[in-house]
């Protein structure tokens, strides 16, 4: 399992992104970002705006940006700045205005996760529309397992995930089930016999959620 690089853009790497071509305007991309080079590419199951879907993806991105970010050319921008990080070929880009140099992680039996927690605006799922808000404010979560599993698997390792946050949070004392943004992905070997389920109760999405489960609940604790 890759571990996460953290870095900060100083004014040496903004002058980067103003140096390629169709940068935006504003050269300024993000405040800091993790980074996950995969060491091959992995199996991917991801909700994440750039690179989601289900895929071999080759690394991940989980960017901090300013709580007033406006861009709309999300891709664009995500690409931006891995050309500056030197990340290559086809990835996950999540964002998020939580701090990511205090990211969360946690493992239980070979399964790993990293989150970063933003809940300036917390909102339930199933909310009227008019007592939502859509503010700043993300939980972004990546989560590694050591086996393959099947798409449908790793479809439903994601929503393992967003149970156990749901979870995470009630405990917590949070009112809501998460932000209006989250994203989750969840990354496995691309070859090998693959596990058939992902859910809460299967060997896989039982750790993956004690360890989202760990890793959010010890964020909790120090907001």
């Amino acid at each position: 399992m890759s571990a996460s690089e953290l870095h900060t853009f100083g004014e040496a790497v903004l002058s980067d992104f103003e140096s390629l071509p169709g940068a935006a305007p504003d050269p300024v991309p993000a405040l800091a970002a993790l980074a996950w080079r995969l060491d091959a590419p992995q199996l991917v199951a991801s909700t994440a705006p750039v690179g989601g879907g289900i895929g071999l993806r080759d690394w991940v991105l989980n960017m901090q940006v300013p709580r007033d970010y406006a861009r709309r050319d999300v891709d664009a921008h995500v690409h931006e700045v891995c050309a500056a990080l030197g990340l290559r070929g086809p990835g996950v880009g999540m964002l998020t205005a939580a701090e990511v140099a205090a990211v969360a992680s946690a493992e239980e039996a070979g399964v790993r996760v990293e989150a970063t927690v933003g809940l300036t605006r917390p909102t339930w799922a199933a909310a009227p529309d008019e007592e939502c808000d859509v503010a700043a404010g993300t939980i972004n979560v990546v989560a590694f397992v050591p086996l393959r599993h099947t798409d449908a698997a790793l479809a439903n390792l994601l929503c393992t995930v967003t149970e156990a946050k749901a979870q995470a949070l009630f405990r917590g004392g949070v009112d809501g089930s998460g932000t209006a943004s989250d994203a989750v992905t969840v990354l496995c070997p691309a070859t090998g016999p693959a596990e058939p389920f992902g859910g809460p109760r299967s060997v896989y999405g039982a750790r993956v959620a004690r360890a989202v489960d760990a890793a959010l609940r010890a964020r909790l604790a120090v907001r």
